[in-house]
């Protein structure tokens, strides 16, 4: 059976035929070492076609299909022109050796050419692709390497572009840099601590907080200096008054030695290092609750965005977080702790970065690991719904944060909680009525716009129509109001006789039968009368 060989190169598509022995009768280690002999080689395979590609856009879209296992019209003409066609019933005598399997079962779907791919067609195209600069003629040095350059380039912009508002390697980066930050805050708090210490060692028993004790050795300076006229803006500092009275009758007794004044700039601008580096993070942690709201809001949602963040940064991105069970998910980050524990025959660790959500301390100490266990899974279907799903919403990560607090009250009170099925119902339902409500909301604008040009133009009709009808519409009016009038006084009388009494039931039947029967003598009254009419003035026409 002949053996054919597709090499897709950065400049085009090659079909090589393979004319040695066939692969029963060859072994793996000859392959390798006749491959890297060019003279040996080429007596086995030849080149049998060459497409090149039009440009860099076809090229970058050849190579994204075959990265995908697609088949293209562009290839799929090429092998049908340069290969022996395939009969219908007929068992082909031929067979196409391919590095990409799914490629090959695709072109085997659509054209019926049988594929293959080993580990001996693969040592056969790594020869091709090692002597494929000498089986093209008519080449400068330098052209396949250019080619393969620029493809690499484009092929990896390309796959680096994707939605921007969900980059989740800005969430890694944004929590690397807040723990970073927060070490170095502590770390230079505890410097000025320490500085400043030495000119008002009292102020760090009074103000505990680091960035207040920033804040107030920038405003001090020179203890010295301080009096009690600058009371009221260090309680607009401190946020106590009596805590500025201390600090003002403790830097009058102070033990401290005297800085100079080269000192205290320093210190000085240490401490506007401090605050600036605190607000700073301030200002992160706000960017990184925003792109958790973004990225994975039902995650954030559930678990927390600190939490959450720290979840996708160990685990690389929120794709690989979806794909890790919950067991996995439950003690990401306790792998030192895990592995140390295989290897010492000990206990397991119950959980890793989860146990700083709120809901693991909440949980009684024995009621933990049934938490995180419990916890991991819901964490589990919230980044699989974050990262698989086409719209954002926050919808099911309330219903899963509702069912946790529903567990910890079955832990701790015995009430027991919805089943999992009731619950995604209903998140299934409310997010259905979001959308609608949505909808609803544009349509009514659109509506409201009609409705008043409509109203609009009746107006204006009205106007015209109102001065040539102002007086049949008034006589109407009037005659419509008497008719009512009447008719009411001849219910009220009717209401008036029923309501009497039982005795006198029978009396109102009789009047009512008796009224109906006048109301029947005038009607035929007045229709002879009419008749009468019309034929006197049948008889005043002849």
């Amino acid at each position: 059976m002949a053996l054919y060989l597709l090499y897709e190169h950065a400049a085009g598509y090659a079909l090589l035929h393979h004319q040695g022995l066939d692969e029963i009768g060859q072994s793996i280690e000859a392959v390798r070492n006749s491959v890297s002999d060019l003279n040996r080689f080429g007596k086995v395979v030849e080149l049998t076609a060459f497409q090149p590609f039009e440009s860099t856009v076809d090229a970058l879209n050849q190579s994204n299909s075959i990265s995908e296992g697609l088949m293209t019209d562009e290839l799929r003409s090429f092998l049908e022109l340069n290969l022996p066609k395939v009969k219908e019933g007929k068992k082909p005598k031929f067979s196409l050796g391919l590095s990409e399997p799914k490629l090959g079962s695709n072109i085997f779907e659509s054209t019926k050419i049988p594929c293959q791919s080993n580990e001996f067609v693969l040592e056969l195209i790594r020869g091709v692709r090692l002597h494929f600069d000498r089986f093209i003629k008519d080449l400068k040095p330098g052209d396949l390497d250019k080619a393969q350059l620029g493809l690499a380039h484009s092929y990896s912009r390309a796959k680096v572009k994707f939605n921007v508002n969900r980059v989740d390697n800005m969430v890694i980066q944004a929590i690397f840099l807040l723990d970073t930050l927060d070490k170095d805050i502590n770390s230079f708090s505890m410097r000025v601590r320490e500085w400043y210490s030495w000119h008002f060692p009292e102020l760090v028993k009074i103000v505990n907080d680091n960035y207040l004790y920033a804040r107030v050795t920038k405003f001090i300076e020179d203890k010295s200096k301080l009096c009690e006229d600058q009371v009221p803006a260090l309680t607009d500092i401190v946020g106590d008054e009596d805590k500025a009275n201390e600090i003002v009758k403790a830097a009058k007794a102070s033990m401290g030695q005297d800085l100079s004044p080269i000192d205290l700039i320093n210190v000085h601008q240490f401490a506007q290092r401090v605050m600036d580096l605190s607000d700073y993070r301030r200002n992160l942690y706000d960017y990184l609750v925003t792109k958790m709201n973004d990225i994975a809001p039902n995650l954030a949602s559930l678990i927390g965005e600190v939490v959450g963040a720290r979840l996708i940064s160990h685990a690389g991105s929120l794709t690989n977080l979806a794909k890790c069970p919950s067991s996995t998910l439950q003690i990401l980050g306790a792998e030192k702790a895990l592995f140390r524990a295989l290897k010492t025959k000990g206990n397991t660790p119950k959980y890793g970065l989860i146990f700083h959500s709120s809901f693991i301390g909440r949980a009684s100490a024995r009621n933990k690991g049934r938490m995180a266990r419990y916890l991991a899974n819901k964490c589990s279907i919230a980044s699989r719904i974050d990262c698989f799903a086409d719209t954002s919403t926050t919808t099911f990560g309330e219903k899963l944060r509702e069912q946790v607090e529903e567990r910890l009250d079955f832990y701790d009170k015995g009430v027991a909680p919805r089943k999992n099925i009731d619950v995604m119902k209903a998140a299934i339902e409310s997010d259905q009525n979001k959308d609608a409500a949505m909808d609803t909301d544009e349509v009514p604008t659109a509506k409201k716009s009609k409705k008043k040009k409509s109203k609009s133009e009746d107006s204006e009709a009205m106007a015209v129509d109102e001065p040539a009808t102002n007086g049949a519409a008034d006589d109407s009016k009037s005659e419509k109001k008497k008719k009512k009038k009447d008719k009411r006084k001849v219910d009220d009388e009717e209401e008036e006789q029923v309501n009497v009494g039982d005795l006198e039931d029978g009396t109102a039947k009789k009047k009512k039968k008796k009224s109906k029967s006048v109301d029947g003598e005038d009607l035929v009254a007045a229709s002879d009368a009419k008749k009468k009419k019309k034929k006197k003035s049948k008889g005043g026409d002849e």
